[in-house]
């Protein structure tokens, strides 16, 4: 069984499909997706075959919350269960299809992962005017905060590995940022609130995706469609 992470999907798997056959990969590994798989987008039929065309996949996804995308418990269509020693959300007519809860500590061969999934989409008023999705829950609310927080001091706030959307607001790319484009407009709640996670948490890697970039950033590895396996990141 092996761990790997990569970056945004946005509902298009080729690149996952070619990564599994060039990786001869099963059902018993795991593609860790740092937010925005897409796969809850439309909630209808439309993310159902996509569904089934995914659990043709020779590997199993792990999905961590996004900005572009319904969060599973908000669907309807998942039941929680027990993976990994932590909750999941996963239906059971596609077992290879797994979501993550935030604040759930996962256990990857004897590493603790937390989820922390979530962000604000800079592009919200636009996808308002122009009839696009946008998704109320995409940021975490004070519930999962909380709920984040009580599981990090249930832990003594000592996991290994930590693996959210965005990131602590001293790890933003800020050179990747869209120019021109006003950031004061931008809400940096979830930002603002890891950096304090992160200021107080003991942990040995940061992942995260969101920015389409592939980059370091002040302790933070910012993934898009690179690929690392997380025992050999080390």
């Amino acid at each position: 069984m092996a761990f790997y992470l990569t970056g945004d999907t946005h509902r298009e798997f080729h690149r996952i499909q070619q990564f599994c056959e060039r990786m001869e990969t099963t059902t018993d590994d795991v593609m860790i997706i740092l937010g925005d798989a897409g796969i809850n987008y439309y909630c209808d039929h439309r993310d159902n075959t996509l569904k089934n065309e995914l659990a043709d996949l020779p590997i199993t996804l792990f999905c961590i919350h996004g900005n572009h995308e319904e969060r599973p418990y908000l669907t309807g269509n998942y039941e929680e269960k027990e993976w990994h020693g932590a909750i999941a959300y996963i239906e059971e007519a596609y077992p290879n299809l797994i979501f993550a809860k935030d604040g759930e500590i996962y256990d990857f061969n004897g590493k603790k992962a937390i989820a922390i999934g979530g962000a604000y989409s800079i592009d919200k008023y636009y996808r308002l005017s122009h009839g696009e999705a946008w998704f109320e829950s995409e940021q975490a609310d004070e519930e999962i905060m909380r709920y984040v927080e009580a599981q990090l001091d249930a832990c003594d706030w000592q996991v290994d590995y930590v693996l959210t959307h965005t990131v602590p607001i001293e790890c933003e790319p800020v050179w990747a940022f869209i120019p021109g484009f006003d950031q004061s407009r931008v809400d940096k709640t979830m930002e603002k609130w890891l950096q304090q996670i992160m200021d107080n948490l003991e942990f040995e890697k940061w992942y995260a995706g969101h920015y389409h970039v592939e980059s370091e950033e002040n302790g933070v590895r910012i993934m898009y469609e690179d690929y690392i396996r997380l025992d050999e990141d080390e």
